[in-house]
């Protein structure tokens, strides 16, 4: 029932930020949007809170808008990455139970590489911000644990357009990976009362690289035409990993996603 809740309020949020669609003008630049909700397996591993992997199901929203700008010869495409989820999981023995929730955004730019005619593979880097939480039931004296993080993403990929039976579709996909950053961790062992009440903050924001935070995600999507309406089918394969403060955590997740696409115009 949790997990369903938390849902809920994310959709409130996804709709509630998106702006309204303005009419096509000769002046305007294309823009892509897609809302997408997902279903998939999670695996949640944090040391702070456990020495045992919890598995489970996941719920997972997002929304993505494309825009192509006028900058370096329209080659530039801006490109906003919302989305948010919400794990159920239990532990190998099945004796106890956890609930996670984050949500993510990302903000950048990709230069666009027509290869050949429909195929275009792209490059660039992307703003990551992320917030949420892992709630382990039993514990006691430290029953959660809070998960924040900034980076600056390298991202690639590539679309492919093409048909068959003379119906279109695009085939994309995108690898996002952060290179360096920061992130909020609590010392091993360490209280939250320790850290807000008594002041023992040193230490708990770490800078974040490779080697210590080895991250990535990637999605795989197909849009098609369903009457006037074009849907998209989405694999995402989502692999967030940290070893910081002597606490080892990671996150995975393997969700199939559906959702609609919208494409038109905007006026600046």
């Amino acid at each position: 029932m949790l997990p369903f809740l938390s849902i809920l309020a994310l959709s409130a949020v996804l709709s509630a930020a998106s702006p309204a669609d303005t009419v096509q003008a000769d002046d305007a630049r294309p823009i892509e949007r897609a809302t997408m909700y997902g279903l998939g397996w999670a695996n949640e591993y944090d040391t702070y809170l456990s020495p045992q992997e919890y598995r489970g199901i996941e719920f997972r929203l997002s929304r993505e808008s494309l825009r192509r700008t006028r900058w370096a010869d329209g080659r530039l495409v801006r490109q906003s990455f919302f989305q948010g989820y919400a794990n159920y999981t239990h532990n190998h023995v099945d004796n106890n139970n956890a609930l996670g929730a984050l949500v993510n955004w990302n903000w950048g730019l990709h230069y666009d590489f027509p290869v050949a005619d429909g195929l275009h593979l792209f490059a660039g880097g992307l703003a990551d911000l992320s917030g949420g939480f892992l709630w382990n039931f039993r514990n006691g004296n430290n029953p959660a644990n809070a998960r924040a993080a900034v980076a600056v993403d390298a991202s690639v990929g590539g679309a492919w357009d093409f048909r068959l039976r003379r119906v279109p579709f695009r085939l994309r996909y995108q690898l996002d990976v952060p290179l360096v950053g920061a992130m909020f961790s609590p010392h091993y062992g360490q209280s939250y009362y320790e850290i807000f009440s008594q002041g023992n903050a040193g230490g708990v924001v770490r800078f974040t690289s490779l080697h210590n935070r080895p991250s990535w995600r990637h999605r795989l999507s197909l849009d098609f035409p369903v009457g006037r309406a074009r849907m998209r089918f989405t694999y995402l394969w989502d692999a967030q990993q940290s070893e910081v403060n002597h606490i080892r955590t990671h996150a995975y997740g393997h969700i199939f996603m559906v959702g609609f696409v919208k494409r038109f115009n905007l006026i600046k």
